[in-house]
Formats: structure tokens, C-alpha cells, sequence
């Protein structure tokens, strides 16, 4: 009975994981088309990420197909030598499917203004935010995914990361 019992805790702890997923807004783009590269303060901008995510240990970077979002997420990526993996751009329900499906990682988003806040909802928070502003661009909201033997939990911080953006 006693080996059971250990057998049924030692099964229930594996199931335990902790997910945090980076979610950000593309940095600074030169124009609205959808081929759009980044500005010289959305390059640094990319840069200031990677250095905030140093230390992260992000296993996953996905973005859009835009080269506004990859390029955001290029120095982070080249930095811990991964791949950048694609999402749709649009609702978030693609997006937050591989995030579900990447359990016990780190995870860097990069979006659109009209996306993060929407991806960080699905993910069952509760951003402060109800819009972001075309002109802003530094938002970092962590969402930490708690999986364990009684159900799920989520939390919400809502920083920011790089040069401030004009109010």
C-alpha cells in the first residue's frame, strides 16, 4: 500500500510544470506595409530584449510571418541559438495551441498591438491595459503558467523593457 501511495505522489509530481511566457508588441517599424524592417531604435530596441531575456533561459521563440516580429525576436534567438517558430497573425487561438503544447518552457511572443494583450487574456490573465497605442512599444508582460496536482494557476506582471516610449 505504502509503495502505491509513493508510486501515485512520485506520478503526481511529474505532472507539476512551470511554463513563463515573454510577451511583446514588435519593436519600432519603419512603415505600415507588411514587409516592414525595423527603424535604428527598433534595433536597439530587439537588442535591449535579448540582454532583458539574458538570463531567461528561453527554450521557444515564436512570432508572425512579419519581418517586423522576426527581426524583434533576432538577436534573442541568434543569442541562445534557436529557431524562430512561426504563429498566424490574428486571433490568438493558434498562438496560445503551441503555447499550451510547450509545457515546462520559456517562451518568447512577439506580436502586434492589436495581438498581445489578446494573447496574454487567453492565456486566462487579466491585462491592467485595454489597448496599446500604435506608438508604444517597450510592454513585456510575463505570464507564468503554474501546472500542478490541484489545477492550474496564472499570474500577470505587466513591465516594460528598452528605452521608454514617449507618453
Amino acid at each position: 500500500m505504502r509503495n502505491i501511495l509513493i508510486g501515485f505522489l512520485l506520478a503526481g509530481l511529474s505532472a507539476c510544470s512551470t511554463s513563463t511566457v515573454y510577451i511583446v508588441r514588435h519593436a519600432e517599424k519603419r512603415n505600415d506595409t507588411d514587409t516592414s524592417t525595423l527603424t535604428p531604435a527598433g534595433s536597439e530596441r530587439a537588442q535591449a530584449l535579448a540582454e532583458r531575456l539574458a538570463g531567461r533561459n528561453i527554450d521557444l521563440i515564436l512570432t508572425t510571418p512579419y519581418a517586423r516580429t522576426r527581426l524583434t525576436a533576432a538577436p534573442l534567438a541568434k543569442q541562445r541559438n534557436l529557431t524562430t517558430g512561426t504563429y498566424p497573425a490574428g486571433p490568438p487561438t493558434a498562438v496560445v495551441k503551441q503555447l499550451e503544447e510547450a509545457d515546462a518552457k520559456n517562451i518568447l511572443v512577439v506580436g502586434h498591438s492589436n495581438t498581445i494583450l489578446e494573447i496574454a487574456k487567453a492565456l486566462g490573465t487579466n491585462p491592467s491595459r485595454q489597448k496599446i497605442e500604435s506608438g508604444d512599444f517597450d510592454n513585456l508582460l510575463i505570464v507564468t503558467v503554474r501546472k500542478g496536482l490541484f489545477g492550474q494557476s496564472v499570474d500577470l506582471k505587466e513591465e516594460t523593457y528598452g528605452t521608454p516610449t514617449a507618453p
